[in-house]
Formats: structure tokens, sequence, C-alpha cells
């Protein structure tokens, strides 16, 4: 059974130049704030150093940054808390000289004289390390945004192929920029969610646009916004209801999953809710935006099914020996 019912088709195109307007501003936002503000990067891809402390009780930030003072070790170190008040990370950017120390024992014999704690956690990673990673990710990137035009274009044609891959610049777009509005430690955790909300954004793309591809042979008008509208209305009931439990799901990892899955739930987060609106708001009306012509598009169906026709008489006919 749907989740919505709808007696008529919901008018979605006529306010698609406003909801264009709109991302168009989303995007350019981000992308002045990525150029200008830049990423927080993590240790996986600036290189450094990272230990996390949890005390038996609320952990002591001012004894811990005057205890890392003397250390050259720990250097210019940031000392926060994590998740709690009772754990707390140190990070520091490091050279890859002093990676030879044993970082555990080090920071266990600077905090001795702050209480009562356990040593949970210890990640270094060199810059050069850091960059290589950095420049990989960008590369999974692009290559799974090009796969993605490859795929579409050889399903579909070629202007839902730029429609889809526009749509994913977009999101795409729009998470990095909340990423870098809200401060958010990019890390190869980041990386993953970004390559998810490709894929997700992805799927819901598809199946409104095979759902476009159906109603342009079976809606009776010409019209590519009548056509939109019709389809777009059909599929509205599967995807909210798949949007919503993808969002409820990942609200939950979010709200209890604790600190070190923060910066992942989020992206997520936005990721679902930006994707489910692009699939519908900025995908479809790309279409009509590129010239798409139904009537060219229905009369090439109609000749290549007339070729089918043909290849298939000529067989039958072949086999019967009348050729």
């Amino acid at each position: 059974m749907e989740l919505f019912r709808y007696k008529k088709p919901i008018p979605l195109m006529e306010k698609a130049k406003i909801f264009f307007v709109v991302s168009i501003v989303a995007v350019l936002a981000s992308w002045v704030l990525m150029f200008t503000k830049g990423f927080n990067y993590g240790i996986d891809f600036a290189g450094g150093t990272l230990v996390q402390v949890k005390y038996e009780g609320k952990a002591p930030l001012d004894k811990v940054r005057e205890a890392i003072k003397s250390s050259k070790v720990f250097e210019g170190a940031s000392v926060n808390y994590f998740g709690s008040d009772d754990e707390i990370v140190i990070k520091v950017r490091t050279s890859s000289k002093k990676l030879g120390t044993d970082i555990g024992d080090e920071a266990r014999q600077l905090l001795k004289d702050t209480g009562k704690f356990e040593i949970r956690r210890v990640d270094m990673v060199g810059p050069k390390v850091g960059s290589e990673l950095r420049e990989k990710g960008l590369m999974a990137l692009v290559l799974a945004i090009a796969g993605i035009l490859l795929y579409v274009s050889f399903r579909f044609e070629w202007r839902f192929a730029v429609a889809s891959v526009m749509a994913l610049v977009h999101d795409i777009s729009i998470a990095m920029g909340a990423i870098v509005l809200f401060n958010v430690e990019v890390n190869l955790d980041i990386l993953a969610a970004l390559l998810t909300i490709l894929g997700y954004s992805l799927n819901d793309t598809i199946i409104v646009f095979d759902r476009i591809r159906e109603g342009l042979t079976t809606v009776k008008s010409s019209k590519l916004t009548d056509v939109i509208d019709e389809s777009v209305t059909r599929t509205l009931s599967r995807t909210v209801l798949t949007s919503l439990t993808t969002f409820f799901v990942v609200l939950t990892l979010f709200a209890m999953g604790g600190e070190i899955i923060h910066g992942f739930s989020f992206t997520l987060l936005v990721g679902i809710i930006v994707g489910t609106y692009s699939s519908i708001f900025i995908a479809s009306p790309l279409l009509m935006m590129m010239g798409f012509d139904v009537e060219k598009y229905r009369q090439k169906l109609a000749e290549k099914k007339k070729r089918e026709l043909e290849k298939e008489k000529m067989r039958a006919m072949y086999e019967q020996g009348t050729v």
C-alpha cells in the first residue's frame, strides 16, 4: 500500500526555477566557504598524531595542557573533550622525524600526575602519507562521478546523464559546504560518507528518471512538464518513504553513535536531505533546461521499435525458408 495517493499530478515543475535559483545560491555559498575558510583536515589527510585518553572522573583539561607544554613531541598540541567530559583527545601536527617516539608511553609519562586514566587510542600519520590519502580521496570522487556519467549515458541518454551528474555535483558541493560551515574534521570517514552520498543520490535520481522514461510512453501530453509532474508524483511515495527510513536510521547514529562517527553521520544526514531534494527539484528540471523534446524521443522510440519488428519479420521468414 502506498504512503500517499494522489488523484492528479502535483505541479512541481511550476516552481522549478525558484528551486533552481535557491540551489545555485547554496552551491555558490558552499564553494565560497571551501575556498575562503577551507577544510579542517584531520590527521588522516593533514598528517599528525592523535591520542585519546579516558579519565575515571572529569578530565582536567587545564592540567593536561600544562603537562604537555614541556614535551617536544606534543609541541603545539590542542586538547579538547571527546564526546563526554571524562574523555579527551590530544592532537598535534608532527613531522616524520618524531614518529619514531612511542607516543603512548610519552603521553602516559606526561599525564601521570593528572589523575587516573587509560590511553584508549593512538593514531599517527606522516605528512607525506596524509597528502597521498588526500589526493587519492579526491581521485576516488572524480572517478566515481565519471563512472556514473558513463553508466547513465549507456542506460538512458546523454541529457539524463548530464542532469544526473550535475545533481550529484550539487549534492556533494552542499554537503562539503556544510562540513566547512560546521567545522567538521575531514578524514577517511568523511570521504566514505561523500562516496555513500554519491551512490544514494544516484539511486534516487535513477528511480525518478526510470519513471520519467516510462511516462514518456504512457502520458498522453507531449509537454515535458506534464510528463515530469505525473512521473514524479507517481514515485513520490516511494521516494519519501525510503528517504525518511534512511534519515531516521542515520539520525539515530548521529544522536547515539558517539563522537567517533559524529562527522560521518552528520555528512550522511545532509546528503540524504539534499540528495532527495535534488532528485526531484534539480535533476528533473535540468531535462527541461537542456531542451529535451518529448515528440522527438517518442519518434525515435517508434523508429527503433519498427526496426526491431522488421528484424523479427526477416528472422521469421528466414526460419520458414521463404527468404
